[in-house]
C-alpha cells in the first residue's frame, strides 16, 4: 500500500497524487493539513525518508519566516514546529514498502513504486 501525505491546495502535491494514481497500485491519501501528524508520526516519516528534520521544512512559508527563521532549533524543536504548523511540511511525501521520497519533482515518486 502506498501512502501519500498530501495537501490538496498545493499544485505539486496534486501532481504527486496523479503520479500515484497512475501507478494503479493501492494507495491511501492522508490530508495532513486537516489531520495534522503528531511528533511520533513525523519522526517515523523522517526516518523512512532518511533525512534530517530540517530537510522536511518548507522554509518559504510565512510562519517559518516569522517564527523560526534564523533561530538554532534542535531536531526535536523542528519536529514539534511541524506538528504544530503542518504547512511547514514539504509535500507531497510518498511512502511505499518502507521507502519514501518527497515528491519534488514528481518523477522522484517513480523511484519507489
Amino acid at each position: 500500500m502506498i501512502t501519500i501525505y498530501h495537501n490538496n491546495r498545493c499544485r505539486k502535491s496534486r501532481e504527486g497524487l496523479q503520479t500515484v494514481q497512475a501507478s494503479e497500485l493501492p494507495y491511501e491519501v492522508i490530508d495532513y493539513i486537516s489531520n495534522p501528524l503528531n511528533e511520533k508520526e513525523l519522526e517515523q516519516i523522517i526516518t523512512i525518508l532518511g533525512i534530517a528534520p530540517i530537510d522536511l521544512v518548507r522554509k518559504n512559508e510565512a510562519i517559518w519566516k516569522s517564527d523560526f527563521k534564523g533561530k538554532e532549533l534542535s531536531d526535536r524543536e523542528l519536529i514539534k514546529a511541524m506538528a504544530t504548523h503542518p504547512k511547514l511540511i514539504e509535500r507531497p511525501i510518498v511512502i511505499h514498502k518502507n521507502k519514501g521520497v518527497i515528491g519534488r519533482p514528481k518523477e522522484r515518486i517513480l523511484d519507489i513504486l
